[in-house]
């Protein structure tokens, strides 16, 4: 009695975590989905494209989510041991894949700053103030979006090709934090006094950190699956008389 307890309760969490991995199939696509949009708004002071490889895993293994929930929910509900056996060795393959996005997202994110160190320079130096340029799109969108103003502070602008060739002692508008600025360097006060590079290090660090907790969390979730998924073929392999009982049989 109590091993017939001790399947239905599997059971019962098994079902329930299929359901929740349904439900992570559409998270993991999300945050995938997030980090290619947020990297297309940076990507021009992050060159690596290699780094994306985490948010395309995810993705895979977002889609692969929903096969594994149908399945699980089939062999649970039918107690088929070959089901269920296919069941946990693919949660078996998709947790090796997520501890794989887990060390390339370590791996990644601690090349951000050296990869937008290298590039941010270069970046601004081509920097023209026209809606037509890239280089002038992407500074203008990070000034305004994580409201910075420059390099390291405003006055990095003025070794700048722009500056020189402008002459107006000015920085672009993206820079103003107020209304009616004309980035003006005789009023410095109007102006971000942040610099760019460390706060677009920061957000792609916290990117990268999202895919790690968000691979983490759902490879727990896993576990736990396995687990259960075990613990029904186990009993059901060593209690004979629930084997009769599945089978439609009677206990003498």
């Amino acid at each position: 009695m109590m091993g017939q307890c001790g399947i239905t309760s599997s059971k019962t969490v098994l079902v329930f975590l299929n359901l929740i991995f349904w439900a992570a199939a559409g998270i993991l696509c999300y945050v995938g989905a997030y980090v290619f949009i947020t990297y297309d708004d940076y990507d021009h002071f992050f060159e690596d494209v290699y780094t994306l490889i985490p948010a395309v895993i995810i993705i895979a293994v977002g889609a692969l989510l929903f096969l594994i929930g149908l399945i699980g929910c089939c062999a649970t509900v039918r107690e088929s041991h070959c089901g269920l056996t296919t069941f946990v060795v693919i949660l078996l393959l998709v947790f090796m894949t997520e501890v794989a996005v887990v060390v390339l997202g370590y791996i990644y994110r601690a090349k951000v700053e050296n990869e937008v160190n290298t590039s941010i320079m270069k970046v601004y130096d081509e920097y023209n103030g026209t809606n037509s340029n890239a280089q002038s799109r992407a500074i203008d969108y990070v000034q305004r979006q994580l409201q910075c103003c420059g390099i390291h502070n405003f006055s990095d602008w003025k070794h700048t090709h722009w500056y020189e060739e402008s002459k107006n002692n000015s920085v672009p508008i993206s820079c103003c934090k107020i209304a009616g600025c004309t980035g003006s360097l005789t009023h410095p006060e109007d102006l971000y006094q942040e610099g760019c590079e460390a706060l677009v290090v920061k957000k792609l660090q916290e990117i990268m950190m999202y895919v790690i907790w968000t691979a983490l969390t759902f490879a727990a979730i896993q576990m736990l699956g396995m687990l259960c998924a075990c613990v029904v073929l186990c009993r059901r392999s060593k209690d004979p008389a629930y084997e009769l009982l599945i089978s439609g049989g009677t206990i003498a």
